[in-house]
């Protein structure tokens, strides 16, 4: 199985503080991203922290991954991922599922669809909605080093994905669950309310 990479480690500047300490329902955003990825096989998972890190350390149950912190998470999402990428390689992982902490609509089935398309020989399979590609994203470990070169300010792997597309596989997830980021406290709101209508 691969291992899983949740990226944390922004300060939600136009949410108004930091969304790995944005809580859904009984869950911290990025205890569910933890939690979604343990229960869909992904291990180890890592967790790249960066904004207010010791408050999440000390607010989040994290006891089950592995916490890498970002010096420089404030130049960009790029950054993050280049410091998660670089923590896979000494773990030797043989691929990794990267998550956004702020898209919790995000489940199991979803990882599993990515996991099944990699085991089909898939150097890089993205989830996809309405046909648009979105997250999360699975790279094989062959792709680390290039994916890592590639990822500068809030850019993560979207210009090597666009470069190679004949190593990355769509994977239609429109049925599995929803892509939305929760950028403001309004998404949050809108978030809850649809949770409470299929409740």
């Amino acid at each position: 199985m691969p291992a899983a990479l949740v990226l944390a480690a922004g300060e939600g500047k136009r949410y108004g503080g930091p969304k790995a300490l944005v809580r859904l329902g009984a869950d911290l955003l990025v205890d569910r991203a933890v939690r979604v990825a343990r229960k869909a096989g992904c291990a180890p998972v890592v967790v790249v922290l960066g904004a207010a890190a010791d408050q999440v350390v000390q607010t989040a149950a994290l006891d089950q991954a592995v916490v890498v912190i970002n010096d420089d998470w404030p130049t960009g999402m790029g950054s993050s991922l280049r410091c998660g990428l670089a923590a896979m390689s000494d773990l030797h992982a043989p691929g990794v599922v990267i998550f956004l902490v702020d898209q919790p609509g995000v489940g199991v089935a979803t990882v599993q669809r990515l996991v099944s398309a990699w085991r089909d020989g898939a150097r890089a399979a993205v989830a996809s909605y309405e046909g648009q590609p979105r997250n999360p994203v699975l790279l094989d470990a062959s792709t680390f080093a290039e994916v890592a070169a590639s990822a500068e300010g809030d850019v993560g792997a979207r210009v090597w994905l666009r470069a190679h597309p004949e190593d990355v596989r769509a994977v239609a997830c429109d049925d599995l669950g929803s892509d939305v980021d929760i950028d403001t406290p309004a998404d949050l709101d809108r978030l809850r309310a649809m949770e409470d209508d299929t409740t």
